[in-house]
């Protein structure tokens, strides 16, 4: 199955991710600013703390531990949140679309298919944020129970391991080209 963001040209290419990152970036910056207010003892990483609580007891404590100002930052980043998912989502996708025409290039055609099965591996990381942040607020405006610390919890580390083997991926592919480059230079 194409990717959609294959069909961009070479030359497009980095223009829209210059764009996406920019985007990606911006909205990440203010994520974390206005996250700074959630992290305490309870939860030292913020509202990744939330995310990863896994247990009722566990999320239950880091709720009790925001006052109602800091839950009104918790339900602006999750918000915002929404609007990140898909800045991430494309800038991951256009970086992993790029890696494959690396690969594609030099002849690695199973390398450059694997990139663009992770290039909707971004996209399915962002569908499954939004289903976590599904849980996150249920929790946040109603009570903590089952199963939605644990849904939160799977979604989120699911997450976070289909954008770590996308980012591998581009720096391998990065890793490949200055490889390839360099040898071509040489020979």
């Amino acid at each position: 199955m194409t990717q959609p963001l294959q069909k961009l040209s070479s030359q497009n290419l980095p223009r829209f991710f210059l764009i996406s990152l920019l985007a990606t970036l911006v909205v990440f910056t203010v994520i974390s600013i206005t996250g700074k207010p959630l992290q305490n003892n309870v939860a030292p990483a913020g509202i990744v703390s939330y995310e990863l609580a896994a247990t009722p007891a566990h999320a239950a404590a880091i709720l009790a531990s925001w006052n109602d100002a800091t839950r009104v930052f918790a339900g602006f980043n999750l918000g915002l949140d929404y609007l990140f998912m898909l800045c991430y989502a494309v800038t991951f996708s256009l970086s992993i679309v790029w890696a494959g025409r690396t690969f594609q290039r030099w002849g690695q055609l199973k390398l450059a298919r694997l990139g663009w099965l992770l290039a909707w591996g971004a996209w399915l990381a962002a569908l499954l944020d939004a289903m976590e942040n599904v849980g996150l607020i249920i929790m946040l405006l109603d009570r903590v129970a089952a199963p939605w610390p644990q849904i939160s919890a799977f979604c989120a580390t699911t997450k976070f391991g289909l954008l770590t083997l996308g980012l591998l991926y581009v720096f391998a592919g990065l890793f490949f080209q200055l490889s390839k480059g360099f040898r071509s230079a040489q020979g």
